[in-house]
């Protein structure tokens, strides 16, 4: 397979463009998009910086838009909490001022329990009826991106024994939230 060959300025905006146009992107993502398509070194980033700067001052990149949109999209489709739309914002290389101002806004009139609710029916979970069940339904939640708080809240309301309960104190703390 031959090497495509480098692009020039005006190469690499088109090249920008229709990256973007298929699919969002974050500043930082397309960055590493891009920097396959220059030739390495001090030029190679020159060209990017300035494709980058044109970028934004024509209205095709902002991260702010993206994270807005990004974090509307998984609240109201995908039903997950803020903690799990912060993290994914984060490891996309959006600024966490912006992750926060977005998320912030976005999450401020949410009721996290009800979301955490739609998430279990969207996702089919239905009430556990062991400890095996009960951790798996946590383990769940957690990487969704809800609070333990809430998440006990709801197994409390389903009637799960607090035995099943107290056995899931250290569930948090072992399950990653990616």
């Amino acid at each position: 397979m031959k090497p495509k060959p480098h692009l020039n300025e005006s190469g690499l905006y088109d090249y920008a463009i229709k990256a973007l146009g298929r699919h969002m992107r974050t500043e930082v993502e397309l960055r590493r998009l891009m920097r396959m398509r220059v030739e390495p070194g001090d030029r190679g980033d020159a060209i990017i910086a300035t494709t980058i700067a044109r970028l934004k001052e024509n209205g095709y990149l902002d991260d702010a838009a993206y994270a807005e949109i990004y974090a509307r999209l998984r609240q109201q489709n995908e039903k997950l909490g803020q903690r799990r739309v912060s993290q994914s914002l984060t490891q996309k290389g959006v600024s966490k001022q912006i992750v926060t101002e977005a998320v912030g806004a976005r999450y401020a009139d949410t009721d996290e329990e009800t979301l955490a609710r739609q998430h279990l029916e969207r996702k089919r979970i239905r009430k556990p009826t062991n400890e095996k069940e009960t951790a798996r339904v946590m383990r769940r939640l957690i990487a969704a991106g809800f609070s333990t708080s809430v998440i006990y809240k709801i197994l409390r309301q389903w009637n799960v024994p607090d035995e099943s309960l107290s056995a899931l104190d250290n569930l948090e703390e072992d399950t990653p939230t990616e």
